[in-house]
């Protein structure tokens, strides 16, 4: 976490030395610009600022235009009534840890300006030419005590309209708690309870973003719990509510509610490797492929690993409509994954992720059972079967499971053992290790070609050599065959299979 500090932090001020240079001749449209919001709050607190966030007099679209031609991006219309752009530099425009800039225009002076602000720590400026000379902390102007909340760590509405003017600003103070660690005022916890309802006519895109930021923060389920409390994660996904109360068997600690916020819990923990008890980190993988394979951004501007977090709040979003009950008193959820996917895809459509976004958590929703379910009774699944799993998982294989083992860890909770946890975390570590190999093994020694299969089988292109080259590719992963030769004769072997079935080529 960032802590406050009043001294000079010449880190932060010289890394963005270059950038504010180039601004100043852009701002030259502007009788006044200043420095506002999270730039001078993290930069009090020693934090890596991301965004940055000028107020300026007169036209804020025409500094943005300036901006966008001068440092390269895309010029983005947040609120063409409230003269508020912003600008996100392309990754080969970025100067150091800057992503965007937005650039709104004074709603009066500076001191009305920020009292339209949401938070009190957000509530801060700086003028630019100040920020520029280095003694800024002299020069902050800050009329709602913005530093006194910073030394205390609340997060403070600046006033009691902030909510009715835009609702979203209840999941950005949740997101600043995960963010800074600090804790929300009393009567502002208060007003985002009396205003949580209000969050439902915000608009998809703006929902979905906050969304993702919070589960992309640290402690992301201790946000959603948070998140509850507060009225607001059922407004923005009604359905978790259904699994409220809804017992499980007797393996499971959690209702259905408290299992997938918990699921989301475990898959950080295992993605930031700081899931407890040790010994659960001791039986997994993990290297610096499987690291940046969650770092790689995935869907919407975030990775994989705060896509797989949000696969795990939905994982089991379909176990409420599925549940019965047998004479015996066995609890079944038949078909939750299949009808899972299908709600999880809907929850995400309306949220409008993006498509790629939407197919990988419904692939990964559908699948999350299936590393467990490869062979009996923890023994190691077969080389084919592995590779079936990677084959019909495609780039999700490696997400769906670890959002496997995280679902094991939550499903078991305080009742997780040792060594149970070792045998199943044993096979599961067996199907992604050889997974990885066999993708390899195919990717890279390829010992049959489409060409070569028509030419010795004299077949015509079309469906049947892709058939053929699938099973010839198991058979290899499997390590039945090797050779080309090995290969056409298993090809030639299933063309005999496919006439007596009555296939053709």
């Amino acid at each position: 976490m960032c802590a406050l500090s009043m001294s000079s932090n010449s880190r932060i001020e010289q890394s963005h030395q270059q950038l504010f240079q180039m601004l100043g001749p852009l701002l030259i449209q502007s009788d006044k610009a200043y420095l506002v919001g999270g730039l001078v709050r993290d930069s009090l607190l020693g934090c890596i600022p991301r965004d940055l966030d000028i107020a300026v007099s007169g036209d804020a679209s025409a500094v943005a235009r300036s901006i966008t031609k001068v440092l390269g991006g895309n010029l983005v219309v947040m609120d063409e009534a409230r003269n508020y752009f912003r600008v996100v530099l392309r990754e080969e425009s970025r100067l150091d840890t800057i992503r965007t800039i937005d650039v709104s225009a004074l709603y009066g002076d500076i001191f009305q300006d920020l009292a339209r602000r949401d938070f009190t720590i957000d509530a801060m400026a700086v003028p630019l030419h100040n920020y520029l000379s280095g003694n800024w902390r002299e020069s902050i102007i800050d009329p709602c005590n913005g530093l006194r909340d910073l030394e205390l760590g609340l997060i403070r509405a600046t006033g009691t309209e902030v909510f009715l003017e835009d609702s979203l600003r209840a999941l950005r103070a949740v997101r600043l708690v995960a963010q800074l660690g600090f804790a929300i005022e009393e009567d502002t916890r208060d007003s985002i309870q009396r205003h949580a309802g209000a969050i439902q006519d915000i608009s998809s895109e703006r929902l979905r973003d906050e969304l993702l930021a919070i589960l992309a923060a640290p402690g992301a389920s201790s946000s959603l719990y948070l998140m509850d409390e507060l009225g607001l994660l059922l407004m923005v996904i009604p359905e978790l509510d259904q699994g409220r109360g809804v017992t499980q068997p007797k393996e499971h600690y959690w209702d259905v509610f408290r299992h997938n916020i918990e699921t989301v819990a475990a898959v950080e923990g295992l993605l930031e490797r700081n899931l407890t008890p040790a010994w659960i980190l001791d039986e997994v993988p993990w290297d610096d492929y499987l690291k940046k394979h969650f770092q790689e951004i995935s869907s919407d501007g975030h990775s994989r690993a705060t896509l797989c977090k949000l696969t795990g709040l939905l994982h089991d979003i379909a176990k409420p409509a599925t549940k019965t009950v047998e004479p015996s008193g066995k609890i079944r959820f038949l078909g939750h994954n299949r009808i899972g996917a299908d709600m999880a895809s809907a929850i995400l459509q309306r949220l409008r992720l993006s498509g790629k976004g939407v197919e990988m958590v419904q692939l990964m929703v559908d699948l999350h059972m299936r590393p467990g379910q490869m062979s009996q009774n923890v023994e190691i699944p077969t080389p084919r079967a592995i590779y079936r799993y990677f084959r019909r998982a495609e780039n999700v294989a490696i997400d769906t499971i670890f959002l496997n083992l995280a679902d094991y860890v939550a499903a078991r909770g305080p009742y997780l053992q040792h060594a149970e946890w070792v045998a199943y975390a044993g096979m599961v570590r067996h199907i992604l290790e050889v997974g990885l190999f066999q993708d390899e093994a195919v990717t890279q020694s390829r010992i049959l070609d489409g060409h070569t299969l028509i030419k010795h089988l004299s077949l015509s292109s079309g469906p049947l050599v892709g058939r053929l080259l699938n099973i010839v590719k198991e058979a290899q992963a499997a390590g039945e065959i090797g050779t080309e030769e090995e290969a056409i004769n298993l090809a030639r072997k299933q063309m005999k299979t496919f006439h007596k079935e009555g296939v053709h080529a």
